[in-house]
């Protein structure tokens, strides 16, 4: 079954206090963890990143800058602070061969991005048709912001999906049961949840650490099912 990577970011962007949130839930049965570029200083994405490696975790960046100049920027963030993939961007030669020579998993956008937060353009087709130029173009695998599109999310990934044959994340607005049952029948590789967790989302206990605690029971549950 598919992957969670929590995300400790909130509006599309990371949250202050994004260690000490990690930190209060690093014993959870999470191994995928990530934040934005946009939110905290360098310093302290990098302590992050390393609080999570110590923690045998794996760290993900994503990017949500649009132009080539802040996407490579965002690249080279990602190598500076150890992250171990690169989520978002819209594809750039430059951010991809960078990311070949750095050795960091590169996995952008697929389809057409706009707007903060972002917005997925296009239909099921020409976005699959999207992803799929990215698994030419060599790279890792595609972020898809499915549940920004305002068409039909479960289609687009379900396009995506039958369309390449590498990593596909689906990332943005899994806030309710009903979508991670939905994301999981469709079985990405991974998907994100962050804002979600912050708004409270999943059950009456708000903190952080129950909301976590009560999607990794719900998915353990599906599991066994």
């Amino acid at each position: 079954m598919s992957e969670l990577i929590v995300m400790l970011t909130h509006n599309d962007e990371t949250v202050q206090n994004a260690k000490d949130v990690f930190l209060s839930c690093k014993d959870l049965p999470v191994k995928f963890w990530g934040f934005k570029n946009i939110g905290l200083p360098v310093s302290q994405m990098k302590d992050l990143v390393d609080t999570m490696r110590a923690a045998e975790k794996t760290t993900f960046l994503e990017v949500v800058t649009l132009t080539e100049e802040e996407c490579l920027e965002g690249a080279k963030m990602a190598v500076d602070c150890g992250f171990d993939f690169l989520l978002g961007t819209v594809f750039y030669q430059s951010v991809a061969d960078y990311c070949k020579k750095m050795q960091v998993k590169y996995l952008p956008f697929c389809g057409k991005i706009h707007g903060h937060p972002s917005i997925l353009e296009g239909t099921p087709e020409e976005i699959a048709d999207s992803a799929f130029a990215l698994q030419e173009a060599g790279c890792h695998g595609t972020d898809i912001l499915a549940y920004r599109n305002p068409k039909d999310p479960e289609e687009v990934i379900k396009a995506v999906i039958k369309k390449v044959n590498f990593l596909v994340v689906v990332a943005g607005s899994i806030a309710t049961f009903d979508r991670i049952d939905i994301v999981q029948k469709l079985n990405p590789w991974t998907f994100t949840i962050g804002s979600a967790l912050f708004d409270g989302k999943f059950g009456s206990d708000k903190s952080f650490y129950a909301q976590l605690k009560t999607v990794c029971d719900y998915m353990n549950n599906q599991k066994t099912i």
